[in-house]
C-alpha cells in the first residue's frame, strides 16, 4: 500500500499528556512550600471562588448549577411523586433517592455512562448526607429524585455535591430543617489543603515525604442548626488531627453560607409574580 507523502505520522506508541500533569504540580509545588498551584496558601481556611444558580432547567421542579474552580455540577430534584415500589416505603414517611452521576468527558480518562462502582458509592454519602436534612415526614407515600450529574472532575465533588443538591432541594421547594453545605480538605502531615483540586487529592502534590496523617475527609454541615449531617474520611488521620479537619471544614461551610443564601434569594425573586403598582 503506498505512503501518504502528505500526512504527517504520529509515533507508534503514544503517551496521554496528563501522565506528566502530576510532575508538573509537584515541580511548582516544592518551590514554595505554603504557596499551592492555584495560588491559595496551605494550612489556612482559603476555599474556592464560587459560582452558584438555582433555576437553570425548567422541566425539573427545582435544579441548581455550582462551579467552584474547575469543578463543575449540575443537579436536578423531581418530585414528590408516588413512591413506584409501596411494598418498600414507610407509609408515615417520604422516600428520598439520590442519583450522582459522571459524565463521560468530566474526567482526564473518558468514562462511560454506565453507572460504575465510584459513583454508587458517592451517591449513598450524597443521600445520608441529604437525608437529616429534609423533612421526609411532610411527604407520606411520597419520593423525591434528586439527580447530580458532574460536568467536570476537579476535586472536592462529594462536597460539592451536596451542595448543589441541597439548594436544588430548596430551589423545588422541598420542606426542610435547614440546608446541607458541604466541604473537604486533604491532610498531607502537619498542614492541611482546604477545597483541594484534582491533583491536590491524589497526592500529586505532596511538599513532604511523611505518609503520617495522610489522608481526605469531607463533612456535610447543617449551618443554622450547627449539626453534622454526614462525615466520609480516607486515609489514616489521628484523633487530634480528625478533630481539627471537622473544625476546618466547617469554617470553609460557614464562608459558602454567605454565597448560598443569596443565589437563593435571588432565585425567589425572579419567581415571585410582578408586584402591582
Amino acid at each position: 500500500m503506498p505512503t501518504d507523502t502528505k500526512r504527517v505520522r504520529g509515533p507508534e506508541v503514544s503517551q496521554s499528556p496528563s501522565l506528566f500533569l502530576c510532575k508538573t504540580a509537584a515541580k511548582k509545588s516544592t518551590a514554595s512550600n505554603d504557596a499551592r498551584v492555584d495560588g491559595r496558601q496551605r494550612g489556612q481556611v482559603d476555599v474556592r471562588s464560587v459560582f452558584v444558580r438555582c433555576g437553570l432547567i425548567s422541566q425539573a421542579k427545582g435544579s441548581a448549577y455550582i462551579e467552584a474552580g474547575n469543578t463543575k455540577l449540575i443537579c436536578c430534584v423531581y418530585g414528590p411523586r408516588e413512591t413506584e415500589r409501596k411494598d418498600e416505603t414507610d407509609m408515615k414517611s417520604g422516600r428520598l433517592i439520590t442519583d450522582m452521576r459522571f459524565a463521560p468527558f468530566s474526567c482526564r480518562e473518558r468514562g462511560s455512562w454506565i453507572q460504575g462502582s465510584d459513583e454508587k458509592d458517592l451517591s449513598l454519602m450524597l443521600l445520608e448526607s441529604l437525608r437529616p436534612g429534609v423533612c421526609l415526614q411532610k411527604y407520606p407515600r411520597s419520593q423525591i429524585e434528586v439527580n447530580v450529574m458532574v460536568l467536570e472532575n476537579d476535586g472536592a465533588v462529594l462536597a460539592h455535591a451536596v451542595t448543589c443538591a441541597s439548594m436544588a432541594l430548596a430551589d423545588a421547594g422541598i420542606e426542610m430543617y435547614d440546608l446541607v453545605l458541604g466541604c473537604s480538605i486533604r491532610q498531607e502531615g502537619a498542614t492541611y489543603l482546604i477545597d483541594p483540586t484534582f491533583l491536590e487529592e491524589n497526592g500529586c502534590n505532596l511538599a513532604s515525604g511523611s505518609r503520617e496523617n495522610l489522608g481526605s475527609l469531607t463533612v456535610a454541615f447543617l449551618p443554622s442548626l450547627n449539626q453534622i449531617s454526614g462525615l466520609q474520611s480516607d486515609g489514616e488521620m489521628g484523633e487530634d488531627t480528625l478533630t481539627g479537619g471537622v473544625r476546618t471544614c466547617i469554617e470553609g461551610c460557614f464562608k459558602l453560607y454567605p454565597v448560598i443564601q443569596q443565589a437563593l434569594s435571588k432565585a425567589v425573586r425572579r419567581k415571585a409574580p410582578p408586584s402591582e403598582s
